[in-house]
């Protein structure tokens, strides 16, 4: 992939910006794996406040979701978004325009680009007229860690901070629950690639309060799947050592039109939350391999598996976190 944007555009002829390689048309309205033609849509902007301490302070990040997914995890959070397709056709200047009002209004700390790789040459054309705006925020690309290497390369000039998940150290889950066998593979090369260009994320490594540049990885605990957790944290301290910053959700929630119904399967350990147990065993695991640099979401209680954390968006609202 040549980091030119025009080039970067013709991709959607014959699209394989993801690891999916799906060779489809977008630009004549074909759609892929993702779902989306060339046209931008997206299901929110808005200032969110439930990321990462240094991601969100105390104005936000000026999260960008876009409609559509490359991964489609089976149990997706954002399933409204991934799956169902919700969301609007934006152009890009409309896209700059609104997080432009979201500097204004908010004085956001970040643009953050929510599982963008679909529409990659997008989000690197948002970036050059939020330049043109003389808005210098730190760009943050918040990905599904299914990334093809090119495309990573391609974001180098274009990206402050990458958010990437590590959700699979086991191959054969990876397919199971993603359809994507090669994704421990991809996002650890992806995720070489972010550190060789960032770095670990300065708030850790220079101490401030919020991150203006470098990688944080995130894992989010699956239920009945302790084992590939540990799998995924040794992964990545024999990778990159004990320093490597991790973020350890508890998060999980089952998707709210899978719930009590026959959808899930043979996969019905999704149908819940995680146990106490399960959180603790992985999170000792993280103490025993002597990782320092971690953000832990500590359960608070574990409810019902009908009792929404507060991370779970609902994407009709305006503002899809607020209860």
């Amino acid at each position: 992939m040549i980091n030119n944007l025009q080039l970067l555009f013709e991709n959607y002829q014959r699209c394989t910006l993801c690891p999916r390689k799906c060779g489809v048309n977008r630009s004549n309205g074909q759609t892929g794996y993702c779902g989306e033609t060339d046209q931008l849509r997206i299901s929110s902007v808005g200032a969110h406040f439930g990321e990462e301490p240094p991601i969100s302070g105390s104005n936000g990040s000026g999260t960008v979701f876009f409609s559509g997914c490359s991964l489609k995890c089976y149990y997706c959070q954002n399933y409204q978004i991934s799956f169902a397709g919700l969301g609007s056709h934006f152009s890009c200047e409309q896209v700059a325009d609104k997080i432009k009002e979201l500097v204004d209004s908010n004085n956001i700390h970040n643009v953050n680009f929510v599982t963008p790789d679909h529409f990659l040459p997008h989000t690197i054309r948002i970036v050059e007229l939020l330049r043109e705006k003389n808005i210098s925020l730190p760009i943050l690309y918040n990905t599904s860690g299914y990334q093809k290497l090119a495309a990573v390369k391609a974001l180098e000039n274009y990206a402050d901070i990458y958010l990437p998940d590590f959700k699979y150290a086991d191959p054969i889950l990876a397919k199971e629950l993603s359809k994507a066998e090669d994704y421990p593979e991809r996002a650890l090369n992806s995720l070489i690639e972010m550190v060789r260009q960032k770095g670990f994320m300065d708030s850790f490594t220079e101490k401030k309060t919020i991150a203006t540049k470098g990688v944080m990885v995130r894992h989010l605990i699956l239920p009945d799947q302790v084992q590939n957790s540990k799998d995924v944290l040794m992964t990545l301290f024999l990778e990159f050592g004990k320093n490597i910053p991790i973020s350890l959700m508890s998060q999980y929630y089952p998707p709210e039109d899978l719930i009590d119904s026959a959808a899930f399967g043979e996969y019905k350990f999704l149908n819940r939350n995680i146990t106490l147990p399960e959180f603790e065993e992985v999170y000792e695991h993280a103490l025993k391999l002597g990782l320092r640099n971690m953000f832990v979401q500590f359960p608070q209680d574990f409810r019902s598996k009908k009792d929404k954390t507060d991370f779970v968006p609902d994407f009709i609202k305006d503002k899809p976190f607020q209860r």
